[in-house]
């Protein structure tokens, strides 16, 4: 297992009004955070949250090219970003103890935290398709170039991992300073993970590990 200190490149935040953040999703433009009553798109070079949806979204967040996807209350909604409309909702896996939440190749992933599991959902119906075991607290989940990342928060410990998405075997691991949490995770499909931060009410950018690039 290859094993690193993670490099933070930036941090953005805090933020007015923002106490805790938990989901983060990119949408190629805007980081999208989570954070408890509002769902906010964060411009990642200025710095600055540029617009804000008015709903629940205390957990994971995610975006498949056109809808984002919010956790919350035990269901996830699928919402147009221009209007802020939910346009679909389905049962979380969970019943509330969920946290993270990802898209890739037409599915959802969940990540539950105590039930240290990431599970494979039917976006249209929310059936569990597969679970993958893992022996951490699961917080954040992503897709990248074909990899499984997630993010552990355990006490004062955390850390990103890679993962094998076939076993759940831990392939990588970056380790966040001590006291430094992650909350949410997605990666911009290039060199960076965005890393929520938890009650610290930040956002970081973490530099994704180089041997990695594809």
């Amino acid at each position: 297992m290859k094993r690193s200190a993670a490099e933070i490149i930036r941090e953005y935040g805090p933020f007015p009004d923002v106490d805790d953040v938990s989901g983060v999703s990119f949408d190629g433009k805007h980081v999208w955070f989570a954070s408890g009553e509002r769902l906010n798109a964060l411009d990642p070079e200025s710095g600055e949250v540029s617009r804000s949806l008015d709903m629940a979204a205390d957990a994971g967040t995610a975006f498949d090219g056109k809808y984002l996807f919010q956790i919350a209350d035990a269901v996830i909604r699928k919402i147009d970003p221009e209007s802020g409309e939910v346009v679909a909702a389905i049962p979380a896996p969970g019943n509330g103890g969920d946290s993270g939440l990802a898209w890739a190749e037409g599915y959802l992933w969940v990540g539950q935290h105590r039930g240290r599991k990431i599970h494979q959902l039917d976006p249209k119906t929310g059936e569990v398709l597969r679970t993958i075991e893992s022996d951490r607290f699961v917080t954040g989940v992503t897709w990248v170039d074909g990899e499984l990342w997630h993010g552990t928060w355990e006490d004062s410990e955390s850390d990103l991992r890679r993962i094998d998405p076939a076993t759940g075997e831990v392939l990588e691991r970056v380790d966040m300073p001590p006291g430094t949490g992650i909350s949410g995770l997605e990666a911009d499909g290039r060199d960076r993970f965005f890393c929520g931060g938890g009650s610290s009410g930040r956002v970081r950018a973490v530099r994704r590990p180089r041997q990695d690039f594809k």
